[in-house]
């Protein structure tokens, strides 16, 4: 399995509620994300959808998940320290420098990500 893409939240919760410009970095390519993504996209369809959905949602992207090291919380501190002026999250920082060293895009359509180099911005 080639891995292509770092799963953000906005990009699973997009392909989640069927937005076709995400199906296929879901369906003719494969990712990964974390399992700090994976808790806000739960929380994002527990609230708008119900927890039916939500552990539908779970069950889907489990298999995708990464664990990261001490070494790649340290970058992804450091990452979102450089850009301290944009609202970025933890989990979307981590997910960016995991993207990096794994050598594969970060899909997002999170407008904070639009201009920083090797993010696949998809809305």
């Amino acid at each position: 399995m080639m891995i292509n893409f770092f799963y953000d939240s906005y990009a699973i919760i997009e392909y989640i509620n069927g937005n076709p410009n995400y199906k296929k970095y879901f369906v003719e390519y494969e990712g990964i994300t974390t399992l700090y993504n994976v808790m806000e996209v739960y929380y994002s369809v527990l609230r708008e959808e119900g927890e039916e959905k939500a552990k539908k949602a779970l069950e889907l992207f489990k298999p995708l998940i990464i664990y990261p090291s001490i070494e790649d919380l340290e970058k992804s501190m450091k990452f979102r320290l450089k850009q301290k002026k944009k609202k970025l999250s933890y989990a979307d920082c981590l997910g960016y420098t995991l993207a990096l060293k794994n050598k594969i895009k970060f899909l997002t359509g999170d407008e904070d990500f639009r201009d920083i180099q090797n993010v696949e911005f998809i809305k």
